[in-house]
């Protein structure tokens, strides 16, 4: 996957998913954020932050194929939320 990625998203862009999980999760009624969250967001928080390579233009490879491919390599931790409100 990398050679479809001439530039990634920058440290800003995980300070905003960051940023937009927290909000997320307000609107959501919590005040803490769960991995849900990010998952959620990180489509519309990472897609126009991706710079993608001639041969993923070529290929049809595009920007949410490779934020799938991203978030199926990094294992979602589980949350029991009873334990949280304990």
């Amino acid at each position: 996957m990398r050679r479809y990625v001439e530039f990634g998203a920058s440290p800003r862009g995980s300070i905003s998913l960051v940023v937009a999980a927290r909000a997320l999760a307000l609107i959501r009624g919590r005040d803490y954020v769960v991995p849900q969250d990010l998952v959620d967001l990180a489509h519309d928080v990472l897609r126009h932050r991706l710079v993608l390579s001639y041969e993923a233009i070529a290929t049809g490879v595009g920007e949410d194929a490779l934020i799938d491919a991203a978030l199926a390599a990094v294992p979602v931790p589980r949350l029991d939320v009873a334990e949280r409100a304990a």
